[in-house]
């Protein structure tokens, strides 16, 4: 079958094409021009189609001919000097990619990667697909813009275009050290002494999913979804504060002693926006980061268990595989 991968290049996008070629699938694989292209597969079977999800004309380009469309292309920041970037990318790239679906009559189903964040926190308690964003506050630009774009792509479905859902949770594991793959750079910073406390209390809980696990349950979406259905990719409920007590006893290190309170994160995360005027460098901490760190977002995976054959690994499964990849790389020591 001939698939389309819209942000082939990104952390999930290359390691979905991987898969899919594993599976036998032939890609077109849509990246910019100015991509770097390292963490896609060399293969046969991948053609690359250069374009972007804000350009109408090249998305119909990229899908001509063919039948399954994986929406994984997104701009995940937590904090960017402009926001509308967000509601350009994620908002106005999904509206591009459904029109250009609905004018490529080949189109049999599209897998729209949204994110958790889409169905807003939990504060509490563990959600599932039912739950809806309120859309009262948000964290960060990036939620807005993606809980935006889920009622966009559920008012797709209820219009009868071929969408399926997936929601997965904080995506961690090997592969390209983007922003995205936030677990890893927070180990990263860990292990390298910037990040010498826990960041709170451990009030934190978030829903951590494992790359591959997540790359499975979109290959399984293809094949066993139903079309306009939501689906979490999620994995086990914990905080911040258990993934770095779980790095510690793998790698036989101490635990962080202390625990820094997020109002001096949050002021961290203010010199680190006004160095980014400087520097050009992007925060890894900034204040919406701390204001996600306030809620919970604890999501249930049944329903993918029950239909799509899900099977995420538990958080200490998935670090057992992380860190020795990450000293792999010389980016920690232990």
């Amino acid at each position: 079958m001939k698939v389309v991968v819209t942000g082939a290049s990104g952390y999930l996008g290359g390691r979905l094409c991987h898969a899919l070629i594993e599976e036998g699938h032939s890609i077109r694989a849509l990246v910019r021009r100015t991509s770097d292209l390292s963490a896609l597969p060399t293969a046969d079977s991948l053609e690359l189609a250069y374009g972007d999800i804000t350009d109408y004309r090249s998305l119909l380009a990229a899908f001509s001919g063919c039948h399954v469309i994986f929406h994984t292309a997104a701009l995940v920041e937590p904090w960017l000097p402009d926001p509308s970037k967000f509601f350009s990318v994620n908002v106005g790239g999904l509206k591009n990619v459904l029109e250009a679906a609905r004018e490529t009559k080949t189109i049999e189903k599209i897998i729209y990667t949204s994110s958790f964040f889409a169905l807003g926190p939990t504060d509490g308690f563990v959600a599932d697909e039912s739950q809806v964003h309120p859309e009262k506050v948000f964290c960060t630009e990036y939620e807005r813009s993606k809980a935006t774009a889920d009622k966009i792509a559920l008012q797709a479905a209820a219009d009868g275009v071929p969408i399926v859902m997936v929601y997965p949770g904080v995506i961690y594991g090997p592969g390209k050290l983007t922003t995205g793959n936030v677990v890893a750079q927070l180990l990263i910073e860990r292990f390298q002494g910037r990040l010498p406390g826990y960041m709170g209390y451990g009030n934190d809980k978030f829903s951590f999913s494992h790359v591959d696990d997540v790359v499975q349950g979109h290959i399984a979406a293809m094949a066993k979804s139903r079309l306009g259905e939501r689906y979490l990719l999620t994995g086990e409920n914990a905080s911040f504060m258990y993934v770095f007590d779980v790095a510690a006893i793998i790698t036989s290190t101490k635990k962080p002693s202390f625990s820094i309170p997020l109002w001096v994160t949050e002021a961290y995360g203010w010199v680190l926006v006004l160095l980014f005027y400087l520097t050009g460098k992007l925060p890894l901490v900034s204040p919406p980061t701390v204001n996600v760190l306030r809620r919970q977002w604890a999501y249930s995976c049944e329903k993918a268990k029950a239909n799509l054959d899900y099977h995420p690994r538990s958080l200490q499964d998935g670090l057992k595989e992380v860190l020795p990849w990450l000293k792999s790389l010389g980016e920690i020591k232990y």
